[in-house]
């Protein structure tokens, strides 16, 4: 049993575990399995977004229920059009001045879309980390429901191998790539009224974001 711990958990700062742990976790995501990789904030816990039963032990590792969807990981820009049926002109703004990196948009997601991730009231969260680990991983395996790899109550970890003290058995493949960069949440922003709204203040400035949105409506105190 501790042989098998070792070998699920890939340290990525070494040339050839990085090549053999990135390709474990894209079969274990292709796979319906769960893995934990690294962000530009904290480390993710991430299932296959298309396979509903993987989902559904996201949310139970976590601790969470169905009543709050997952946020969605891609690993482009491109990707993202194929989630809606059109997109927001400052969604693309956005986007195209910010992925990858510290933003979340909160978009109207095709009913089309073969996929369950629970309540989602036809909205759903994506984000392109700024990670180059978590980017080869999502470019082969594609959208992935990701959350903190932490269960809840519990600290976001910034290693790897502080999810793994939290997490074990329930994930098959961990990623290390060392101490989270800066673990500050990402910026959201709500995309889906008629006006921009930040709704979550984070690893991207007001300013910044109103740079490209400038109406842009500030998150309510």
């Amino acid at each position: 049993m501790a042989d098998w711990l070792i070998v699920m958990l890939y340290d990525c700062r070494s040339i050839a575990d990085r090549d053999r742990g990135i390709a474990a976790a894209i079969e274990a995501v292709k796979s319906g399995e769960l893995v934990v990789l690294p962000t530009d904030t904290v480390y993710g816990l991430g299932a296959d977004a298309f396979t509903p039963h993987a989902v559904s032990q996201l949310q139970t590792t976590k601790g969470r229920d169905r009543a709050a969807a997952p946020p969605v990981m891609v690993g482009s820009r491109h990707t993202l059009d194929g989630l809606v049926f059109s997109l927001p002109q400052a969604a693309r703004d956005l986007v195209e001045a910010f992925w990858p990196g510290p933003l979340t948009i909160i978009i109207e997601h095709s009913p089309t879309l073969q996929w369950d991730l629970g309540e989602t009231g036809g909205q759903i969260a994506v984000r392109m980390p700024l990670h180059p680990v978590a980017l080869e991983v999502l470019r082969e395996t594609g959208p992935m429901a990701v959350l903190a790899a932490n269960k809840a109550g519990r600290p976001a970890p910034t290693t790897a191998e502080e999810a793994r003290e939290q997490l074990d058995y329930a994930v098959r493949v961990y990623l290390e790539a060392g101490p989270s960069a800066d673990p500050v949440p990402s910026a959201m922003v709500d995309v889906t009224g008629d006006v921009p709204r930040l709704l979550r203040e984070g690893g991207i400035p007001i300013e910044k974001l109103r740079d490209v949105v400038p109406g842009l409506v500030g998150p309510e105190r």
